[in-house]
């Protein structure tokens, strides 16, 4: 009640049915299963979400941002933590990024402030839209279209490397948003697979797009000047040159991100951010053939050429990037969506003015695949005793019995696989028949 997420009304609905369950119970109800009758009442009925009672258990009872309702915990980011919520009036779901107060420094303040200017300017089908900003105490936070699905990143760790037909859907996509922003006048800076969402749809998007400097006007941006990404998928000028970093700059990152969907490694694994820093100005990564034999030459091309370490010989565009991959990304079948579950870890809570708000691990993800296997498929796969009891048939069933007989012979000794035998002997029966 003190947290206003539900009303009176429904509150005295959900404690009738708790007793109509304790009753119906075989056994004594303790205060311990009474607590789990109501917490599944109360998510049964809407009143409340998991991750809001697992908070209200601990005693959190604080999920309000302005006029946002936090519903569940999607991440921990660099800048801060994102939650899902809704807003209370339009009932819409979206995003929240939120910079707690202990991290609320001057420098970060301006970085968030530069973050919601930057993309209120941006509307493109492949970038992850801003609905709003604003302040609640000491808190700041961004409101950003919800994005349902997981990051690129997240996807390959469940279910493995993509075929260049789906890793060319994906990166296709996100380099036409990339171009949208370079149109604009904004330089990514921090492309990677974390930053690229996947929808259940295939659709994907490109978030966090703050980590951007205005190509125009870098003399504004408070980290101009600075190493400003994620040692992976550095290029060598934003080692080299940071105040000349330009759109060929994401189409490196992207080109490292690409690499990574279909290897599912990242260019230079291992060793410190130091090594990594080296590796891209000096090294060449492994041929992609090795960790994923069935891409073809000309797509480990068009890799080699967005990851050329001289960027006036690179691909110079991101529209460019998208023209060719476009006839493998037509393609491409819809995208598998492993299920995610949470990990043993507690999601934080809400970052409150009284308490300090607590990083999380990432959610652990349970892999699951999914086959399909045609007939010739499912031969392949059949017992080799098969083959034997196929000849153990004497030939006189062959020539006495018609195909058709055949048919539903060999048919039902398939459907029976543990007494083959049996089956044999009931089908040529029936075929008899």
């Amino acid at each position: 009640m003190a947290s206003g997420l539900i009303a009176a009304p429904q509150w005295e609905y959900c404690q009738r049915l708790l007793r109509f369950r304790c009753a119906s119970e075989e056994q004594p109800v303790s205060l311990e299963r009474q607590d789990e009758l109501l917490r599944s009442i109360l998510i049964e009925q809407g009143a409340i979400t998991g991750y809001q009672a697992a908070q209200l258990k601990e005693g959190q009872h604080k999920f309000k941002l302005g006029p946002y309702v936090i519903t569940d915990f999607i991440a921990q980011g660099g800048m801060g933590q994102v939650f899902k919520a809704v807003h209370h009036v339009m009932g819409r779901e979206c995003a929240v990024k939120v910079v707690p107060a202990r991290k609320a420094t001057p420098d970060a303040v301006a970085g968030f402030h530069r973050e919601i200017r930057l993309l209120a300017k941006l509307d493109c089908t492949y970038l992850v839209r801003a609905y709003d900003a604003g302040q609640d105490g000491v808190v700041h936070y961004l409101v950003t279209e919800y994005v349902p699905g997981m990051d690129l990143r997240r996807l390959i760790k469940a279910q493995g490397p993509l075929p260049q037909e789906q890793a060319a859907r994906i990166i296709m996509q996100a380099a036409l948003g990339l171009d949208y922003a370079h149109g604009q006048g904004i330089v990514h800076r921090d492309v990677k697979p974390g930053n690229i969402l996947v929808t259940p749809e295939g659709i994907a998007k490109v978030s966090d797009v703050g980590l951007a400097g205005f190509t125009a006007n870098l003399m504004d941006d408070p980290r101009a000047g600075k190493i400003v990404g994620t040692a992976d998928y550095l290029s060598p000028e934003q080692i080299r040159t940071p105040l000349e970093v330009g759109p060929v700059s994401d189409v490196y990152s992207l080109g490292c991100t690409l690499y990574y969907a279909i290897c599912g490694k990242v260019p230079f694994p291992g060793g410190d951010t130091a090594q990594k820093v080296r590796m891209h100005l000096e090294e060449t990564p492994f041929h992609p053939r090795r960790f994923a034999p069935n891409v073809s030459e000309e797509f480990v091309e068009i890799i080699a050429e967005m990851m050329d370490k001289n960027p006036n010989n690179r691909t110079q565009s991101c529209a460019e990037v998208a023209t060719r991959l476009e006839p493998w990304a037509m393609q491409s079948a819809d995208l598998p969506q492993p299920r995610m579950s949470r990990g043993p870890w507690s999601a934080p809570p809400l970052p409150q003015l009284d308490t300090e708000s607590t990083a999380t691990k990432e959610d652990a993800l349970q892999e699951t695949s999914i086959n399909s296997i045609d007939s010739n498929q499912a031969a392949a796969l059949l017992p080799e005793n098969l083959s034997s009891v196929a000849q153990a048939i004497p030939d006189t069933v062959v020539k006495s019995g018609s195909s058709a007989g055949m048919l539903i012979a060999l048919t039902i000794a398939i459907l029976l696989p543990p007494a083959l035998l049996i089956g044999a002997i009931v089908g040529y029966l029936i075929a008899m028949k």
